[in-house]
């Protein structure tokens, strides 16, 4: 879903037309939906961007995190020392900075970076999805070198890597070892 914003004062409009998987919530909060590892959640009245972890929290999902905020960090987005764990558990938060010019949103301009970042994690995520995809049909469909048909393997008497009558047990052969 295209959305469009309006970022500048009246004289000095400029359009900006955003791709992304975004919903508003029932308290007005914006959430981001793109990222592969991460939703983001843009809170217009806490003034602050708060980063969830999608299914399960790994070192993907904090490495997305970090990644994230170091890009709103070094845009000038988001306070520095307001990098925070948030609330909800493997979440991250930041604080919005205030901009000097009254004309321009932080929450617009923020938006625009988020975009930006996700634009640039596309190639990263998509990768790995494929990947994810590429297993799952060698497991479903093998090519021909790594299957066999049924009824293709040769029979024979002793066949396979567990020996019939072999005893396994760590415990099976103590006799050996009394004094």
């Amino acid at each position: 879903m295209a959305i469009t914003i309006r970022v500048g004062n009246e004289a000095n409009k400029k359009l900006v037309t955003l791709e992304m998987d975004i919903r508003k919530s029932l308290s007005g909060d914006l959430m981001i939906f793109d990222h592969g590892d991460i939703d983001i959640v843009l809170s217009t009245q806490q003034n602050k961007v708060i980063a969830f972890p999608k299914e399960v929290i790994s070192d993907y999902v904090y490495g997305a995190q970090n990644r994230l905020f170091t890009f709103l960090r070094k845009r000038g987005v988001v306070i520095p020392e307001s990098i925070q764990a948030g609330s909800f558990y493997g979440s991250f938060e930041a604080t919005m900075e205030t901009p000097a010019n009254e004309d321009m949103s932080a929450a617009k301009l923020t938006l625009v970076n988020i975009s930006n970042f996700i634009t640039e994690e596309r190639p990263y995520f998509e990768s790995t999805e494929a990947i994810i995809s590429m297993t799952d049909d060698e497991f479903i469909d093998p090519d021909k070198e790594d299957s066999t048909e049924l009824g293709e393997v040769p029979q024979e008497v002793s066949q396979g890597s567990l020996r019939k009558g072999f005893v396994r047990d760590p415990y099976a052969m103590n006799y050996l070892y009394t004094i």
